[in-house]
């Protein structure tokens, strides 16, 4: 069975189980969304969601965010670890779209990684998630399951992206890597995995 054949059994799989996967990060507009990917790094997302409410009451734009100091970002989002760092990014970031991109996020990957704090994945949560354009964002739990369901044999996430993009129709992207999170956290984690109680992994051994 060729990796196509495979891919299309489990895409029908995870549409079985996880037909409308929702965004997990709250957010209201493509700046927030920005903002909760970059507060997620090291982070659960269930923790993001408890501290952006927060922090948006006071700023919930570029130009509110800069009215705060770099102190009172961190004092807010220290839950999330990684605070100083994220605060100085989130100032700054914001502080280079009110100057360069007329305080909207820009459109572009090669704009977007030039922000403080953003790299591929987060670029490419926004790109897919706030503007609806291509890409096919990976995080760990997409890396570790493609390994396992021998999509991919990448050593990095970039060559895993670039992997899953050959496989999985570009029009599925922003769904297919939400499904796969949430299959990863539900049948597929890391640790403690049991393949027969895994929907995608028991068939990957038997079938393929």
């Amino acid at each position: 069975m060729t990796k196509k054949e495979k891919a299309k059994i489990i895409q029908r799989i995870l549409d079985s189980l996880f037909p409308h996967p929702a965004i997990p990060l709250a957010h209201k507009d493509p700046y927030t969304l920005l903002i909760a990917v970059l507060l997620s790094a090291q982070c659960t997302d269930a923790r993001v969601n408890q501290i952006t409410p927060i922090l948006f009451a006071k700023a919930s734009t570029p130009k509110e965010m800069v009215r705060l100091s770099i102190d009172e970002i961190q004092s807010i989002i220290r839950p999330c670890g990684l605070s100083k760092s994220k605060a100085k990014a989130i100032w700054n970031l914001s502080k280079i779209l009110i100057e360069k991109h007329g305080g909207k996020v820009p459109k572009t990957f090669e704009e977007l990684e030039h922000l403080p704090g953003v790299g591929h994945k987060t670029a490419s949560v926004v790109m897919v998630q706030a503007f609806h354009l291509p890409a096919f964002p990976v995080d760990t739990h997409i890396h570790r399951c493609a390994k396992r369901w021998t999509l991919s044999s990448g050593k990095n996430v970039k060559q895993t992206e670039k992997d899953l993009k050959t496989l999985f129709p570009k029009k599925d992207w922003a769904k297919i890597h939400l499904q796969i999170i949430y299959f990863a956290r539900k049948y597929c984690p890391a640790r403690g995995h049991q393949t027969a109680d895994c929907p995608i992994c028991k068939r990957v051994l038997n079938d393929f």
